[in-house]
């Protein structure tokens, strides 16, 4: 059963959405001062920002900028224009990650103990915040969003469409850092940790806040008559 979502439904959805998009960006905040790898999605931005006069969040946002016109080219004439939804949203992202980085700045790991900490605190930051991204259900990132114009146009499933995207995006990191700095940057055992873990939380995670499907749905008290259900 579908109903038609209300502006007061889409404005809590899209509230939701930012809400996980700054929980995510604290996320990529504390794997970095963590210092032990980023997660795959975040690992290119990173190594980029590294050689380049980039900040980790501008060079967030040219990649996103760059799977959407990815899309574009794959779709062509089926590209729905409603997915340049993913252009703002990656603007507010980028700038989010360059925000959470600036907070989180103080953070010193001097033990590799203290580094793993910060690393799992960040993973499960993403895994909550992209939780929240699939609970609204009102727009994916535009690297979720190459994975399904990849699967929607080739007899692939989401799940290994997802790997060989994350795995993609790794080895470009590592590429682009040892060509550019003569080293790798950005991939570390914690990026190990973060590809095999924040998949697994997040479908423990989205569980508990899909309740906020409740919220979405609520009417304002006096918005009028009682409907039946259809």
């Amino acid at each position: 059963m579908t109903h038609k979502r209300t502006l007061g439904e889409l404005g809590k959805r899209y509230l939701f959405l930012c809400a996980g998009l700054t929980i995510m960006a604290f996320g990529v905040a504390c794997s970095i001062e963590g210092a032990l790898g980023t997660s795959p999605i975040s690992s290119l931005p990173y190594a980029v920002s590294s050689f380049a006069p980039l900040t980790v969040g501008t060079a967030t946002i040219a990649m996103h900028v760059a799977f959407i016109l990815l899309q574009i080219l794959i779709l062509r004439r089926q590209y729905d224009p409603v997915q340049l939804i993913q252009l703002p949203v990656a603007l507010f992202f980028g700038a989010l990650t360059d925000f959470a980085l600036w907070a989180v700045d103080g953070i010193s790991c001097t033990a590799y103990w203290q580094q793993w900490l910060v690393c799992l605190i960040g993973i499960v930051l993403v895994a909550v915040g992209v939780s929240c991204e699939v609970v609204a259900d009102v727009v994916v990132l535009a690297g979720e969003g190459v994975v399904l114009v990849v699967c929607k146009v080739a007899p692939i499933r989401f799940s290994t469409m997802k790997v060989v995207f994350d795995v993609s995006l790794v080895v470009s990191a590592c590429v682009l850092s040892l060509v550019f700095l003569g080293r790798i940057v950005g991939v570390r055992e914690g990026t190990l940790a973060a590809a095999l873990l924040v998949g697994t939380l997040t479908r423990k995670i989205r569980g508990p806040l899909s309740r906020a499907e409740r919220w979405f749905t609520a009417e304002k008290p006096g918005s009028g008559a009682e409907q039946p259900a259809a």
